[in-house]
């Protein structure tokens, strides 16, 4: 290996780690909005199959609908799309899933 070639496999190394950290800090907010997004959802399941008569509480779900669309309007500004559309996804879900329990 000549010295070029081991300074060019550095300069790629300490790139690799340099990206590292936002790469994984990506990773985790794109896990915790998915999270959120599921956290209703035992509760409305519940609640549709008849195990449960009570709905999930008020102050919870509003908690985390705030905090989902504080992370959509954060996603639009930086142009995030996939957590745009992850966000999107999640509401649309936790939206027909509030039709079904209170319509049917």
């Amino acid at each position: 290996m000549s010295w070029e070639q081991l300074l060019e496999y550095k300069s790629k190394v300490q790139d690799y780690f340099e990206n590292l950290p936002k790469a994984l800090a990506d990773v985790f907010a794109w896990i915790s909005i998915v999270v959120l997004c599921l956290s209703n959802v035992p509760g409305y399941f519940a609640l549709m199959s008849g195990v449960t008569d009570q709905t999930p509480p008020l102050d919870i779900s509003l908690l985390v609908w705030i905090g989902l669309l504080l992370y959509f309007v954060r996603s639009v500004i930086i142009k995030d799309m996939i957590n745009v559309l992850t966000i999107g996804i999640g509401f649309a879900i936790q939206v027909i899933l509030l039709g079904l329990i209170f319509f049917l």
